[in-house]
């Protein structure tokens, strides 16, 4: 499988700024990629920190002017399954700034509470899928799991919250994965959940908006605090445009009865 990636950032920095991207595919398969961030023109130095899951996430120190983000990947392959530390399944069943999972604990065991297993991840993703309607835009950045709850509406993030706090409320380890997603109409970033089982992860996307086994790993946190696109950590910078891209070479069907693991 050969998939062709890339995303397009323009801001302002009214002030100068400290901003941590994280739109680079993820260690692990074979890729040949090229990132540039500039302002006013000018190519700014770039730091790569690496975090939990391959996330590769990059430090910029922006000066005042016109930002300007652009990112493309080719990649071959997938990478390599990842060892699972005792550490993870600790930090993934805690519940977590968007995933309060110790509020929604009762409504997890009324739902779900006779459930193990691959079934309790399918019965959990298909009623997320059930319960919420997808409505582009609809959500502010600070809902968490249980304003989504409440919404019955969301974009991807709120879905996967949902699915991870549900989750780790019956013991779950689970996880947020920002992803490329070849097959999402309309395209942009993708969020989706992983879920520990059998010593392994896979991906839970209750939105079913685009086939599993494309998908690329961006960032993995405990949720979309851990995850987001652009940060700013000081300064002032603001986005103004945002596009993403991902095709496949041929774009596979998803068999929902199936467990995926993210590449």
């Amino acid at each position: 499988m050969e998939r062709a990636v890339a995303a397009h950032l323009t801001g302002r920095v009214g002030e100068s700024a400290e901003v941590v991207l994280a739109v680079t595919v993820a260690h692990g398969p074979q890729l040949s990629e090229e990132l540039r961030v500039t302002v006013d023109g000018r190519p700014v130095e770039v730091t790569e920190i690496s975090a939990d899951a391959g996330t590769r996430l990059h430090v910029c120190r922006l000066p005042v002017g016109d930002l300007q983000v652009d990112y493309s990947a080719t990649v071959r392959g997938a990478a390599p399954v990842e060892p699972v530390s005792a550490l993870d399944r600790i930090t993934y069943t805690r519940p977590s700034r968007y995933c309060d999972s110790d509020t929604m604990a009762a409504v997890a065991l009324a739902e779900f509470g006779s459930l193990a297993g691959k079934p309790l991840l399918d019965a959990v993703s298909s009623w997320v899928g059930r319960q919420l309607r997808y409505v582009s835009g609809w959500s502010r950045p600070t809902d968490g799991a249980v304003d989504t709850f409440l919404a019955r509406a969301g974009v991807c993030r709120d879905f996967a919250h949902l699915v991870v706090t549900l989750l780790r409320a019956r013991n779950v380890p689970a996880r947020v994965a920002a992803v490329y997603a070849p097959g999402l109409s309309p395209m942009d970033f993708h969020a989706v959940a992983e879920a520990f089982l059998d010593g392994a992860w896979f991906v839970v996307d209750a939105t079913t908006l685009a086939p599993r086994s494309s998908m690329l790993r961006i960032a993995t946190g405990r949720d979309a605090a851990d995850t987001a696109f652009m940060t700013t950590l000081s300064g002032v910078a603001n986005l103004t445009d945002l596009s993403v891209e991902a095709v496949v070479d041929s774009l596979p069907d998803d068999d929902l009865t199936e467990l995926v693991q993210l590449t």
